[in-house]
């Protein structure tokens, strides 16, 4: 398992911006848009991965995992 599965990535749609967003809470926000839902996904991704090897790069601790926290079924009660 990479570093990057340890992290919750959303693509959701934005009405304001009129594409679909991926960001990864925790570790940054907004980071790709897009037109396309997959291809934005895909995007967001590779940015994980990217962000995390900058993190190691520079001897920085990474953030606390977003992952295994059950944020899809706790999101189902706010809905």
């Amino acid at each position: 398992m990479s570093p990057a599965a340890n992290y919750v990535k959303i693509v959701e749609w934005s009405d304001d911006d009129q594409c679909f967003v991926g960001s990864c809470p925790g570790l940054f926000y907004g980071g790709c848009h897009g037109a396309d839902e997959r291809v934005v996904f895909e995007e967001l991704i590779e940015l994980v991965e990217d962000t995390i090897k900058l993190y190691q790069q520079d001897g920085r601790t990474l953030p606390p995992p977003t992952a295994g926290r059950d944020f899809a079924n706790k999101m189902l009660t706010v809905a």
